[in-house]
C-alpha cells in the first residue's frame, strides 16, 4: 500500500504533458472506464497483470537497471546505482538518466522526493535472486535469536550491545562495510575463504552444500567458520541450504564487480542498400508468398487437410499441400496459421475446412489478400515455421498450442531492430539482426532449431517482404508502427493486381505472368495441370484435364470459348485438336446406376470392355449387343474404366448425365454468433457483443482530469449506503465479487455493459488458477456466463472466484506494441 501512495503521490507532482506519457506508455490503465483519481490509477499501474504486460517490451539495459534497483533493495538511490553499475563516466551516467526516465514513463520506477528511487513491487518480484544476490542480511537475520547475535559479535571482535534490536543493527552495520568483510575473509582459513568465494560468485542461488541438524562433520568444509561470523546464515530449524546475505556477497565480488549495463545496442555489419532496391525485392517476396498463399489454401479448399488424434496437421498432410501447390514447408506453415488466425480456416470435425470468409478473401485482389496474412502475421502467438520441437520431434500445423508471448516479443523485436538501422543501410548479413533482436527483447523467444539466435523469425520476415536485403521495407515499416491503412497503400503498390489474361502456347502450356486472378485460376485448374508456380505459374493442358472438364458439365464450345477470351486470340491448334478429340471419345461408353447397367451406341465397343482383361474384377457380363452389366458399385466401375484408358461418364436415375462436380467444404465460423438483443429483468442482463465501442478519451485530457480530481476516490462498499455507484452492474458486481478491488469491478462492469471481451484471473474449486478471456457477457449473480476462449464453449463462472479482471483490447494493444 505504501509504494502504492508513493506512486500516487508521484503522479500528482508530473505536469499534464509528463502524465499523458505515462497514460501513453500504460494505456491498459486507462482502459474504460477511465480511472476517476490518481490513486485508483496508481492501484491500476501496479496490478500483477498490467506490469506482466509491459515487461516484455522493455530493452535490455532497462531490464538490467530494474534488476539492480531490485538487488539494492528499499535503499535504492541514484548514486548506489550509480556505484552498482559502475556508471561513473558522465557519458554512461547521462545513458543511464534516460534508461530511468524511460522507466519512469512506464511506472514502474520513480523518485519518492526522498533521494530514494521506488520501484513497483510486482517488478521487483520478477528476479528471485537479482543479479545472483541472496536477501539482505537484515531479512535473513529476522528469526536469530539474541544469544546467536552476540556470539557473531563477540567472534567478529565487536562488543555487542544489550538488547537484540541494537545486536541486529550493529551486525548490520559490520556487513555494510565492504572492507570490513573481505578484511575478515582474509583471516579465514583457505578451505572457508575458498567456499565463501564460490557462493559469492555463483550466477544463482543454488544448494551448494546442505546443512543438516547435528553440527559437526556433516558440514561443508569452512561452513561453521562462515557461519559463526554471520558471513552465511543458517535457517533457525537448521533446514535447507545456508544463505548468503547479499552485503557478504557484493564485498567478495570485490570494487571491481559491476552489475551488467550494456546501453549501446550490438553493431551488426553495415550493407548500402537503396530504397528503391529494397523495394523491388519486397516485391518479388510479397508476390511470390501470396501467389503461393492462394495455391496453398486452394489446395485445402478442394481436399481438406486431415488433423491428427493429437491435433494439427502432420508432416503427410503438411507435405501433400505442399506438393500440390508447388510450395516449400515454411510458406506451407506461414500460410496455414496466418489463415487460421485470420479466419479463413476452421476446425470442421476431423478435418480442416476453409471457411466462407475464404471464399470473400479469394475473390480479392491480391494485395488485399496480403494484407491480411501479413497483419495475422505479426500477432501470431507461435512462430509458424518452427518445424521440430526441443527434442527434435515434428511439430503439426494449427495444432492449437498455448500462446507464446516470447514469439510476439520476437517478431516485435525484429520490427524495432531493423528500424534502428541508418537510413540507407542494412544488415549485410541477415543474421546479424538475431543480437539486435536479443537486445531490443531480451524476454523474447527464439526457435530451439536457430543455428544463429532469431533465424527462423528473420527468414519468415524475408519471405514476407517486411524484410529485404537486411533492412525493413515499407511494408514492415508500416507494420511496424500499426497504420493499417498505410500498410494497405504499401501492399497495392508493391504487390500487382491479379493478372486476368494468360498465354497458351503450341506446347499445351498456358503460362500466366505474375499473380493469377481467382477466375482465371478456377477456369485453368478446370482444365489443366499445375505445373509450377511464383512469379510465373504454368499449366499443362492433357487429356485427363480436358476430360475433367467435361466430366464438371462443360461442354467443347464452352472450353474454347473461355480458353480463347483468356487468350485473347484464337487457340494453337494443338490445343484445339486436344480439346476436340477428347470430346469426341467422351460419352462414348455410359454407364447407369443398377449396381451397375454399362450401355452405349457401339457394340464393338461394349465387347471390348466385356473382353478386357483389366476390367475381370468388375464381374462384367453382356445382355444384350449394346449393353453389360457389372457387379461392382457405379463409382468403382468407372474409376476402373478410367484408369484402363477410357472415358465413360455416369448417368442419374433419369438418364441424364452426372456432374462431377464436388462442393467445397466450409468448416463453421470459428467465433461463435452474438447473442441477441440485451435484456434486463432486475437479475440477468445479456448483451450483445455487437454495440459501439465508446471512444477512448483524450490522453492530455484525462491526465488534467486526473490532476485536478482529488488524489483518491472512496470505494463504495455494496449496499452500505457509501458513495453510489456508477451503474446499476458495478452494484451488482461489487455484491458478489468480494475479492476483486473496485477499479476491477469497474472494468468488468464496464466490460458486461459495452459487450467488450474481458480477461480474467479465475480460481476453480479445485485451487486451479487460470486465465481465461471471455466474451458474450452475461450477468446472473452470483454467476457470470460467457464464452470462454481457452475452452472455445460457453461456460458459468462464479463471481466470487474472479480475482482480477484486464481488458482485452488493451492486452492486444500490448502484443503489437
Amino acid at each position: 500500500m505504501k509504494s502504492r501512495s508513493t506512486l500516487a503521490t508521484w503522479l500528482g507532482s508530473l505536469d499534464g504533458s509528463r502524465l499523458a506519457r505515462v497514460l501513453g506508455a500504460r494505456q491498459d490503465a486507462v482502459s474504460l472506464p477511465e480511472p476517476r483519481s490518481l490513486g485508483e490509477l496508481a492501484d491500476r499501474l501496479q496490478r500483477p497483470g498490467s506490469v506482466a504486460l509491459v515487461l516484455p517490451r522493455l530493452a535490455l539495459p532497462h531490464l538490467q537497471v530494474a534488476e539492480a534497483l531490485a538487488a539494492l533493495g528499499v535503499h535504492a538511490s541514484r548514486d548506489a546505482l550509480v556505484k552498482l553499475l559502475g556508471a561513473v563516466d558522465d557519458a554512461t551516467a547521462c545513458e543511464l538518466d534516460t534508461v530511468l526516465e524511460t522507466l519512469a514513463d512506464h511506472a514502474l520506477v520513480w523518485p519518492d522526493g526522498a533521494g530514494q528511487l521506488r520501484m513497483t513491487g510486482p517488478l521487483r518480484q520478477a528476479w528471485d535472486t537479482p543479479l545472483g544476490l541472496d536477501a539482505p542480511l537484515e531479512e535473513l537475520l529476522a528469526g536469530t535469536t539474541s544469544d546467536e547475535l552476540r556470539g557473531m559479535l563477540v567472534t567478529l571482535g565487536v562488543k555487542p550491545p544489550g538488547a537484540k534490536p541494537h545486536r541486529l543493527a550493529a551486525l548490520v552495520e559490520h556487513h555494510s562495510d565492504p572492507e570490513q568483510i573481505t578484511s575478515v575473509v582474509a583471516k579465514a582459513p583457505e578451505t572457508a575463504r575458498k567456499l565463501l568465494d564460490r557462493l559469492a560468485r555463483a550466477a544463482t542461488r543454488q544448494p551448494q552444500f546442505v546443512v543438516s541438524g547435528f553440527p559437526g562433520p556433516d558440514l561443508e568444509p569452512g561452513a561453521r567458520w562462515a557461519l559463526d561470523r554471520g558471513l552465511l546464515i543458517q535457517d533457525r530449524h537448521r533446514y535447507g541450504p545456508a544463505r548468503m546475505p547479499a552485503e557478504v556477497a557484493l564485498a567478495l565480488r570485490g570494487p571491481g564487480w559491476h552489475a551488467p549495463f550494456e546501453p549501446a545496442p550490438p553493431c551488426p555489419r553495415p550493407a548500402s542498400v537503396t530504397p528503391a532496391e529494397t523495394d523491388r525485392e519486397a516485391s518479388a517476396a510479397a508476390t511470390a508468398f501470396v501467389t503461393h498463399a492462394a495455391s496453398v489454401l486452394a489446395a485445402c479448399s478442394a481436399t481438406a487437410p486431415a488433423r491428427l488424434k493429437s491435433g494439427g496437421i502432420g508432416a503427410r498432410e503438411l507435405a501433400r499441400i505442399g506438393k500440390a501447390a508447388q510450395a516449400d514447408d515454411a510458406v506451407v506453415r506461414i500460410t496455414l496459421e496466418t489463415s487460421y488466425a485470420a479466419g479463413l480456416l476452421g476446425r470442421d470435425g476431423d478435418r480442416v475446412s476453409p471457411t466462407e470468409a475464404y471464399d470473400a478473401w479469394a475473390e480479392q485482389e491480391p494485395p488485399e489478400q496480403f494484407a491480411v496474412l501479413l497483419q495475422a502475421w505479426q500477432n501470431l502467438p507461435l512462430t509458424p515455421t518452427q518445424a521440430r520441437d526441443e527434442d527434435n520431434r515434428a511439430l503439426p500445423a494449427v495444432a492449437g498450442a498455448p500462446p507464446c508471448g516470447g514469439c510476439v516479443q520476437a517478431r516485435l523485436g525484429l520490427l524495432a531492430a531493423a528500424a534502428q538501422l541508418p537510413a540507407g543501410q542494412g544488415a549485410g548479413v541477415a543474421s546479424d539482426l538475431g543480437p539486435l533482436i536479443a537486445w531490443h527483447r531480451p524476454l523474447a523467444d527464439s526457435s530451439p532449431q536457430d543455428g544463429t539466435p532469431f533465424a527462423a523469425v528473420i527468414r519468415e520476415a524475408e519471405l514476407l517482404g517486411v524484410l529485404a536485403r537486411g533492412a525493413l521495407s515499407a511494408l514492415g515499416i508500416r507494420l511496424r508502427t500499426g497504420d493499417t491503412e498505410g500498410l494497405s497503400i504499401e501492399c497495392r503498390r508493391l504487390v500487382p493486381s491479379a493478372t486476368a489474361v494468360a498465354r497458351i502456347g503450341a506446347d499445351l502450356t498456358a503460362v500466366v505472368t505474375g499473380t493469377p486472378s481467382a477466375r482465371l485460376t478456377a477456369l485453368l485448374d478446370s482444365v489443366a495441370d499445375r505445373e509450377t508456380s511464383g512469379t510465373a505459374s504454368v499449366w499443362r493442358f492433357s487429356v485427363g484435364g480436358i476430360r475433367r472438364a467435361l466430366d464438371a458439365g462443360r461442354t467443347p464450345e464452352d472450353i474454347t470459348a473461355h480458353l480463347a477470351a483468356v487468350a485473347g486470340g484464337p487457340l494453337p491448334q494443338p490445343l484445339s485438336y486436344l480439346i476436340a478429340d477428347t470430346a469426341r471419345g467422351h460419352g462414348r461408353v455410359r454407364i447407369a446406376p443398377a449396381a451397375c447397367v454399362i450401355h452405349g451406341d457401339e457394340p464393338v465397343l461394349l465387347a471390348e470392355l466385356a473382353a478386357h482383361r483389366g476390367l475381370a474384377g468388375l464381374g462384367l457380363r453382356q445382355l444384350a449387343p449394346t449393353v453389360l452389366i457389372s457387379r461392382s458399385p457405379i463409382d468403382t466401375t468407372l474409376a476402373a474404366l478410367r484408369a484402363e484408358g477410357y472415358a465413360p461418364v455416369a448417368e442419374t436415375a433419369e438418364g441424364t448425365v452426372r456432374i462431377e462436380k464436388a462442393r467445397p467444404q466450409r468448416a463453421a465460423a470459428p467465433v461463435p454468433t452474438p447473442r441477441g438483443t440485451s435484456t434486463r429483468d432486475g437479475r440477468r442482463i445479456a448483451v450483445a457483443a455487437t454495440r459501439t465501442k465508446a471512444p477512448a478519451a483524450d490522453l492530455n485530457t484525462l491526465a488534467n482530469q486526473l490532476l485536478a480530481a482529488p488524489p483518491t476516490t472512496p470505494e463504495p462498499a455494496p449496499f452500505d449506503g457509501g458513495a453510489p455507484f456508477a451503474t446499476d452492474t458495478e452494484e451488482i458486481v461489487a455484491g458478489w465479487a468480494k475479492r476483486l478491488p473496485y477499479s476491477d469491478i469497474r472494468q468488468l462492469a464496464h466490460a458486461i455493459d459495452a459487450g467488450q471481451a474481458i480477461t480474467v484471473e479465475y480460481v476453480a474449486t479445485s485451487g486451479n488458477r487460470t486465465e481465461r478471456t471471455l466474451s458474450r457477457l452475461a450477468l446472473d449473480p452470483p454467476y457470470l456466463e460467457a464464452w470462454c476462449h481457452l475452452r472455445e464453449a460457453e461456460r458459468v463462472f462464479t463471481l466470487s472466484r474472479i480475482h482480477s479482471v484486464m481488458p482485452e483490447q488493451k492486452r492486444q494493444w500490448y502484443r503489437q506494441g
